[in-house]
């Protein structure tokens, strides 16, 4: 019985072969369907696998979206049902579909939230490589907006930061030099991850055209000072110098009227300090938008995604 149903799988892969080298591709996605469904019975995962990932990149790369992107989504979903962990071969084969897939379709969304859930295994956002692979496909698309969503939940504060060089030099101005990184270190800082946002600011001030020959600190952008002396304090769990830093550079936290609600979550999260009244109130600006960073219940998951509804429109 055994011996007759590989012959059946052979006579297919060989049907699917033809299919795809005369161009009938509707035929072949059907095909390959029709596998899914043989080796999903038997349980033959990794022949699945590799067959569900050859069959997508083919059909992507000859432009049939639907058929591949649908080839893909099974693949996702056979990496749940196998219970394969996330590693980083198959986090950089879900990078590459992602990136074969056009944007225009819309199964190309359901393939990136499937795709990040499968990846949720000991981190709740997600993986942070699948995150990077992701946000550097957005890059490359110059969606730089999506693009900052993932990298902060990334795991390469250096490539984060020559995107953030590359949108500055292309697309800001001059005097916004230092406030495209403090956007950058408040929101990592407000998600707990000092080594993010301490690997970002090194690269972007160490490679920036325009600021790595200033010699460093001190800089002569006063925000980027701050940002410097902050990093400092959030390392050695300096409390007052945490406050003294706030009315110090008090004219250049005013730049923008965001950073003080991050400033306000910092001051909870790594010093324990109390947010201000004023900011608790959710009839204000400020408090809707801290209520949005730091969530309702005031629980663990109270810096998820921290400013992302406060992030500009970067694209």
């Amino acid at each position: 019985m055994a011996g007759r149903t590989e012959r059946g799988v052979a006579r297919v892969l060989e049907k699917l072969e033809a299919s795809i080298n005369s161009g009938q591709y509707y035929e072949a996605h059907q095909m390959y369907r029709t596998l899914y469904f043989r080796y999903l019975g038997q349980k033959k995962y990794d022949d699945l696998l590799n067959l569900l990932y050859k069959g997508a990149t083919l059909l992507l790369q000859r432009d049939q979206q639907g058929s591949g992107a649908d080839l893909a989504i099974l693949l996702v979903e056979v990496l749940n049902k196998s219970v394969t962990k996330p590693n980083k071969e198959w986090i950089e084969i879900l990078g590459r579909l992602f990136e074969l897939m056009s944007d225009s379709i819309p199964e190309r969304e359901t393939f990136l939230t499937n795709s990040v859930k499968w990846s949720m295994d000991s981190n709740k956002k997600g993986h942070p490589l699948l995150h990077q692979k992701i946000a550097e496909v957005y890059w490359k698309e110059k969606k730089y907006t999506a693009a900052h969503r993932h990298f902060l939940h990334s795991n390469d504060g250096a490539v984060y930061a020559s995107m953030l060089i590359e949108l500055h030099t292309t697309k800001g101005l001059k005097s916004e030099i230092d406030m495209f990184i403090a956007q950058a270190v408040l929101q990592f800082l407000c998600l707990r991850n000092i080594q993010m946002a301490r690997e970002t600011f090194n690269k972007y001030t160490g490679s920036h055209p325009t600021i790595k020959n200033d010699k460093g600190p001190p800089y002569l952008f006063p925000l980027l000072n701050f940002l410097w002396f902050l990093l400092v304090a959030v390392e050695q769990k300096q409390v007052p110098q945490f406050k003294i830093l706030r009315d110090w550079y008090s004219i250049s936290i005013k730049r923008d009227p965001n950073y003080s609600v991050y400033l306000d979550n910092i001051g909870r999260i790594w010093f324990g300090l109390e947010v201000p009244q004023t900011n608790r109130n959710p009839n204000t600006m400020f408090g809707g938008l801290l209520k949005s960073i730091i969530g309702e219940d005031d629980s663990s998951d109270d810096e998820e995604y921290a400013g992302n509804a406060a992030a500009p429109d970067l694209d």
